[in-house]
């Protein structure tokens, strides 16, 4: 389902990725670990095509993303591409209904459409009663959650996670861990998480190590040493 292949970035004198391959299945949960500075975060921002790599192809349902021009790729990402990140990234002056709302009517629905796909998301994930309240007025693990289902509105083909429990209690980590298996179970959702949560890391399908910019050799979720 996404494919990368000899993924090279650098800023300046700084060699971040040096040749990284991935493969990903649809339906697969795939987490990446790493130190900081590895190249997670770069990788993953390529992968969903917010940066681009100075050397490579990353294929995503067998549609080359870094060879689109800027109006297909914008739409391509709205459309196929979900992101999730630390630090929720929701608009303060919008409820939980318009913030999930937005990717829609971004890719054409009408409000009343977009509105009833955000009520059901809302609803599968236990947010109906917060469907009026703006984020400032919600725990770190509801806006979290309403940020999950912004992401899946569209029904992308992956969800793309950045450090997703990092900024969120223990309790609240462990919710969202077991949301992203439900979402698989549900909806056959892809997920490639970047994290440095163990718990979340070893949950996936298989957990793969970056480091220095490369990919480590790893097969499966058996391997615990990060």
């Amino acid at each position: 389902m996404l494919k990368a292949e000899n993924i090279h970035k650098s800023f300046g004198n700084l060699h971040v990725l040096s040749g990284i391959d991935l493969h990903v299945a649809g339906g697969e949960i795939v987490s990446v670990v790493g130190k900081s500075g590895a190249g997670k975060s770069t990788l993953l921002q390529i992968l969903g095509t917010i940066e681009m790599a100075d050397k490579g192809k990353v294929l995503i349902q067998d549609v080359d993303v870094l060879a689109l021009n800027s109006k297909a790729l914008a739409a391509f990402r709205n459309k196929h591409i979900g992101f999730v990140f630390q630090f929720h990234h929701l608009l303060p002056e919008f409820t939980a209904l318009e913030n999930v709302s937005i990717p829609a009517l971004i890719a054409g629905d009408s409000r009343k459409t977009a509105e009833k796909k955000a009520m059901e998301l809302l609803g599968f994930l236990n947010l109906i009663d917060r469907k009026d309240h703006k984020p400032s007025a919600m725990s770190g693990g509801e806006q979290q959650r309403v940020a999950i289902a912004r992401a899946l509105i569209n029904k992308p083909s992956v969800v793309l996670a950045d450090e997703p429990s990092g900024n969120l209690d223990s309790q609240a980590s462990v919710e969202l861990h077991q949301l992203i298996l439900r979402l698989r179970e549900s909806f056959n959702q892809t997920f490639i998480i970047v994290t440095h949560n163990r718990e979340l890391a070893d949950m996936a399908d298989r957990k793969l190590i970056i480091n220095d910019g490369v990919m480590l050799p790893q097969n499966n979720i058996l391997e615990k040493s990060l």
